[in-house]
């Protein structure tokens, strides 16, 4: 190999390298999540009792885990969806409603707001009495009729994760990933149904726990509405 075309080949190289840098650069910044906000509201939004939950519970009492798998299943499907669904509003509303991003955050703020008053006053109370399980397509038809799921899809989509890359692969693995969350705690409550009923079975404990959740939800409404900019 001369040394023109040694040279040729070397002058690519380091004119590439810099760009591939800079390339990454931006996908890490297009990245930039406030993780300390997002992971305790999605658990405690997800984990926290609800109708995916407390059915679950119901059903692993009266059930049994197996016979519930159908409907945690279905549970997975309809989040799924409907995640989604609220990804491609969100890109198309941020990208055509300007100053879309403030207006969600102070809506997506009174949201967790009232969130928190749901989870201060919360019931962990199941019945235990026996009825037919409920089915793969229930728990699909129960996430389309959720109001909760679709404010929640919602709030994540142009709040906390309104910076990530707006590609194919981010708008299957984002739902996947929450949908995921979510039937991670649905089984949670299946199996541990009973514990967690007699468990906070008391008063007192009840209110500390849910006092607890409730204030870590406010701070993040607080954070999240940027009153903490104005200070």
């Amino acid at each position: 190999m001369d040394c023109e075309h040694y040279g040729h080949l070397l002058f690519r190289e380091c004119s590439i390298r810099p760009c591939a840098r800079r390339k990454k650069s931006n996908i890490v910044q297009d990245m930039d999540i406030d993780y300390a906000a997002l992971v305790p509201f999605a658990i405690i939004t997800i984990f926290s009792p609800g109708p995916n939950n407390i059915l679950a519970a119901t059903m692993g009492i009266r059930q049994g885990y197996r016979k519930t798998v159908p409907f945690l299943l279905g549970i997975w499907t309809g989040f799924f969806l409907v995640f989604l669904l609220c990804m491609v509003l969100a890109t198309t509303l941020l990208a055509t409603i300007t100053h879309f991003e403030q207006i969600i955050s102070i809506v997506g703020a009174c949201y967790i707001l009232w969130l928190a008053y749901r989870t201060l006053n919360a019931s962990y109370a199941v019945s235990e009495e026996q009825k037919a399980p409920l089915t793969y397509l229930d728990g699909v038809m129960l996430q389309l009729i959720n109001p909760k799921v679709l404010i929640f899809g919602l709030t994540l989509s142009s709040t906390f994760l309104a910076q990530i890359p707006k590609t194919l692969l981010t708008h299957i693995l984002v739902p996947a990933m929450f949908a995921t969350m979510s039937i991670m705690s649905t089984s949670s409550w299946t199996l541990a149904g009973k514990v967690i009923t007699r468990t906070m079975r008391h008063r007192w404990t009840v209110r500390i726990v849910n006092t607890i959740l409730a204030m870590m939800l406010v701070v993040i409404a607080i954070d999240l509405s940027g009153v903490w900019n104005i200070f």
